[in-house]
């Protein structure tokens, strides 16, 4: 790509990004966008409706700006959690890294990269040259000057990792700290307990009830049996959907006055007025639910959550063996109520083994290669802008498998599956985009040069420079504008509003608070940080474009934790060791490109002093799994005894235990009632306990 190609991108990218945050800080406070915009303030009551235009309140639209930014990391935490703070942890500690690498890059690098002469450039007519003139491409080979990349080379990596250990130590005291300071949660208090042994004349729940009263009496609190659900489960959904389909007919104006055809499809038999049909298909579905409730008392599960009076026995319950057969009475800690996925007990455990099992590798599931994509238009629009708009189109498609493929693989918890379909992501990213653009060939050639250890460095080398311009044209596209566009303005999501408006009846729907999608935002930002770590010393002019974009992330998802998204679960920073893997990952990847564009660049002796980096490294990572990992996997006797004690103080945890005994229970064994949509159309839907 030549640089008036760049620029083109550039300025196409910058413009669309303008265009959507003056859009967007004028929509967000209208009443007909807030609960497209702001839904989480809306949902807590806390948006003020007017409806009152004027000049000083347009520019009065802009401080959302400042607002996201003033709320300290303290605040952010009793807002939105733990896993909020951790993911806005990435951006400070990419700014942190990149703030350092912009600085030698770009005043050190780049200068002795354009002063080079090995591509024998012709300066008079820069616009048109190619942006190989700022890599290391140009550097003359063996010059005295690449001994200044190699030092680089060394510092970044150790300023990095000590940045890297910084904040694994900082995020697993934070953990700790929010552990004392959080309210007691059930999933502290309770085990799932799987594969109970089936006994002739007794019931799962008496097994249960028998076991853990002999064998825990002074600890044993309560548990609650597992159902076979998934038919209950269809029934309630299908009656919530025919409710609010009453609900919406019943609030537009004359209904009796609109008609459905009671026969195939609506088009045949007699007459019926909406009303009647709605009303006649909820009894129907109601008594099909009640029907299903009844009968569903003998579908137990061998499976059961069982809670106890203290979050010590609960963890001791939990890593040790129960039965004398290690196949029977298998405990883990349970996830809180509301991070179970309960569909995840509908199969049988020889299925829950299948899936887990044949699920493979899913890299090679679909490949992305730029010259796939490379159109023989001469415009500088189509070569700067348009590969990297087409790709981010069909990486869109990537989350939503791979939450499919983890949802699949047995993880009892949300939160797994989410944290599982991250690294799927991240992993598939790495792969499809860096891989598959920077070595050329089909899948196949591509596992071959991995078969190939020795050529690695060498291939990489050859490869990973000339992509520079297309990379940094994609973190232009998928960074900046994706992150105004898809994120901030929501577009996709106003767009599928408008088109269900235009084309669909509107229904009155409970306002959804949407959670932060973490399996995709966390593998995008990690990749751009690997796109900064490779090119740092290759490429350095990707380093500013790739500072806007943590400078824009930071502030506009911390606008979005704060009004948008709502926390689905709580892991307690769980997803840091991702983070610090694939930041070590990057490191290798540097290193291992180091080596082969020193070889290259015939400065032999600078490639064999890069040799120790990559092995220093993984000797880092190693130690800080064994430093931090068994913070993150459980939380220590110390602090579970601790905190125990603390609550024997706390008047408020004799009803804790009583809410324990029934707080886990499947949304769809609960009690539905829906008789009032007959009655009124602004009863909501009304969920009770079980009596």
């Amino acid at each position: 790509m030549i640089l008036s190609a760049l620029l083109t991108s550039v300025g196409i990218n910058f413009a669309l990004c303008l265009l959507f945050f003056i859009l967007y800080s004028v929509l967000r406070n209208r009443p007909s966008y807030a609960d497209f915009y702001i839904p989480r303030l809306v949902a807590e009551g806390k948006f003020q409706e007017d409806d009152e235009f004027s000049v000083v309140k347009l520019l009065s639209s802009f401080k959302w700006v400042k607002r996201a930014c003033q709320p300290s990391e303290e605040e952010l935490l009793a807002n939105s959690g733990l896993d909020a703070v951790v993911f806005m942890r990435i951006f400070t500690f990419g700014l942190k890294v990149f703030r350092f690498a912009g600085i030698v890059g770009i005043c050190i690098l780049l200068p002795f990269n354009y002063m080079g002469n090995q591509l024998n450039i012709d300066f008079t007519d820069l616009p048109n040259k190619s942006l190989e003139s700022f890599s290391i491409s140009n550097v003359d080979d063996g010059s005295n000057r690449l001994w200044i990349h190699f030092a680089a080379v060394y510092i970044f990596t150790a300023v990095v990792c000590y940045l890297l250990y910084y904040e694994y130590d900082y995020i697993a005291s934070k953990r700790i700290a929010y552990f004392y300071s959080s309210k007691p949660r059930p999933g502290q208090f309770t085990v799932l307990v799987r594969s109970i042994p089936a006994t002739s004349g007794r019931s799962f729940s008496e097994s249960v009830e028998s076991f853990f009263s002999e064998y825990y009496p002074s600890t044993y609190l309560s548990h609650s049996v597992v159902r076979r659900t998934s038919k209950l489960r269809g029934l309630v959904n299908e009656a919530d959907k025919v409710y609010k389909r009453l609900v919406h007919v019943k609030s537009k104006k004359h209904p009796q006055q609109r008609f459905k055809r009671a026969g195939f499809m609506g088009l045949f038999g007699r007459k019926l007025t909406l009303l009647d049909h709605y009303e006649k298909k909820l009894e129907d579905v109601e008594g099909n639910v009640r029907t299903e409730r009844s009968s569903i008392a003998g579908k137990e599960v061998p499976a059961a959550f069982v809670s106890f009076k203290s979050r010590f026995s609960a963890a001791i319950v939990s890593h040790v063996q129960q039965g004398v057969k290690p196949t029977e009475w298998i405990t883990e800690q349970a996830p809180d109520p509301q991070d179970v996925y309960w569909p995840f007990f509908s199969a049988s455990f020889i299925k829950r083994c299948a899936r887990s099992y044949s699920f493979g590798s899913v890299g090679g599931l679909v490949t992305f290669s730029e010259r796939h994509i490379k159109l023989k238009i001469v415009s500088q629009v189509i070569t700067g802008y348009f590969p990297s708009l087409i790709l981010e189109m069909f990486l869109s498609l990537v989350p939503p498998v791979m939450i499919v493929l983890s949802s699949i693989q047995g993880y009892i918890a949300l939160s797994q599956i989410e944290k599982s379909a991250c690294i799927k992501v991240l992993w598939f990213t790495i792969w499809n985009i860096f891989f598959a653009n920077v070595l050329s060939g089909s899948a196949l050639y591509r596992v071959d040069v991995f078969l190939e250890p020795k050529r690695i460095p060498e291939l990489l080398a050859v490869a990973v420079p000339g992509q520079a311009s297309f990379f940094i044209a994609y973190v232009v596209t998928s960074g900046w504008t994706k992150t105004f566009s898809s994120e901030l303005f929501r577009l996709k999501r106003l767009f599928w509003s408008f088109l269900k408006g235009t084309l669909c009846w509107k229904s009155d729907e409970e306002l959804e608070v949407p959670s932060n999608p973490y399996h995709s935002e966390i593998p995008r930002i990690l990749f751009f940080s690997l796109l900064g770590m490779t090119y740092f010393f290759l490429a350095p002019l990707i380093l500013p474009f790739l500072l806007v974009y943590y400078c824009l992330g930071y502030v506009i998802y911390r606008n979005q934790l704060l009004n948008v998204y709502a926390p689905k679960f709580e892991t307690g920073g769980k997803f840091w060791p991702v983070v610090h893997d694939a930041t070590n990952f990057s490191l290798i990847l540097m290193h291992v490109i180091a080596i082969g564009i020193f070889g290259l660049k015939k400065v032999p002796l600078a490639s064999s002093l890069t040799i120790p980096l990559p092995i220093l490294t993984l000797i880092f990572n190693s130690y800080c799994r064994r430093r931090f990992r068994p913070s993150f996997k459980g939380y220590p006797a110390e602090c579970l005894i601790n905190k125990d004690r603390f609550d024997q103080s706390d008047p408020t945890i004799s009803s804790f235990y009583d809410e324990l005994a029934t707080v886990y229970r499947d949304p769809a064994m609960k009690s539905v009632r829906y008789s009032e949509a007959r009655e009124s159309s602004s009863s909501p839907l009304l969920y009770g306990a079980d009596k």
